[in-house]
């Protein structure tokens, strides 16, 4: 913990104070946009998976550059070096996190394999490991050309050590006790309720609701390896640590659809990830808490039911 406490204290002195005011006044305003304004809600009624996604895209792409505009608002936007793989780079990661952000209909395959209702099980189950394939080879692709000779963005287990991400772990249970008795909370949590429509044709329902915590877990896989690994670790070669602030800005807006505590905390969050990576350069440890803390909330979202109940 000490170790992470003097990262962040190496961050402070080295960031200017003004582009963490600007880029969190920045996030702060697109945070009161969409929950007065239902900004999230909006894009994701459009019906037109195409038109969905060019807004998503269109949408990302705003944040993310008007974010690192801030970081470099006293002469042009961009970095010094390596101007056009930049702005590749940028637009390539505004495309390839809306597809993720896309939720497809069940695929004519699972209708003809399944009835209802597990075929909207399994278009749901299914989509999460898809993703993440998909994420994983765009992303290999990327390294592959333009990332020769270094580790695939933080995947890398050389000196990594577990522990301290456990003990930060345990400091966020108190938190999660408090929210989990909250409504907004459990209007969200547990993710289970997505599925809960196979509760009466499942029986028993537990190796089910596990097979979609499992699903719900990969999710978190690809994002660690987009925010921290790309977004952090493929942009520090243009800007160092500047890369770490349009990164959670990024992150931020993809919470937009969560209880408005979480989404405020996960753009500090972000931030402390990836200050974190930026040191170690492994996502690993993002991963072992962005996992823990996803999976008490589902337990978080359980308990509190079953007392409501």
């Amino acid at each position: 913990m000490n170790e992470f406490i003097s990262y962040l204290k190496k961050y402070c002195s080295a960031i200017s104070p003004l582009d963490f005011l600007l880029t969190t006044l920045f996030t702060g305003l697109l945070i009161l946009i969409n929950y007065s304004l239902g900004l999230e809600k909006a894009i994701r009624s459009i019906l037109s998976l195409l038109l969905g996604y060019i807004v998503f895209v269109l949408f990302f792409l705003s944040v993310y550059s008007t974010a690192w505009m801030l970081q470099y608002r006293r002469a042009a936007w961009l970095p010094a070096a390596g101007k056009k793989q930049f702005i590749l780079l940028v637009i390539a990661a505004a495309l390839l996190f809306s597809g993720k952000m896309m939720l497809w209909p069940s695929p004519a395959w699972i209708q003809r394999a399944f009835s209802f209702p597990w075929d909207q099980y399994w278009a749901r189950i299914l989509q999460a490991p898809v993703k993440l394939l998909g994420m994983v080879f765009f992303l290999w692709m990327i390294w592959k050309f333009l990332y020769p000779g270094q580790t695939f963005f933080g995947c890398s287990l050389t000196g990594f050590k577990a522990a301290p991400y456990f003990k930060m772990l345990l400091l966020v249970i108190p938190l999660i006790l408090w929210a989990s008795g909250r409504p907004d909370f459990l209007h969200s949590y547990p993710k289970y309720q997505a599925v809960a429509f196979i509760n009466g044709s499942a029986h028993p329902a537990w190796p089910w609701r596990l097979l979609y915590e499992l699903s719900y877990g990969m999710d978190f896989i690809s994002i660690e390896l987009f925010f921290r690994g790309f977004l952090v670790l493929g942009f520090i070669r243009f800007a160092g640590m500047k890369a770490i602030l349009p990164m959670a800005a990024f992150y931020c807006t993809i919470h937009f659809g969560k209880p408005l505590a979480e989404c405020i905390s996960s753009y500090f969050g972000g931030l402390i990830l990836g200050v974190i990576v930026y040191h170690t350069r492994s996502i690993y440890g993002g991963l072992i808490v962005h996992l823990g803390l996803a999976w008490m909330m589902e337990i978080g979202g359980y308990a509190g039911h079953l007392l409501c109940n």
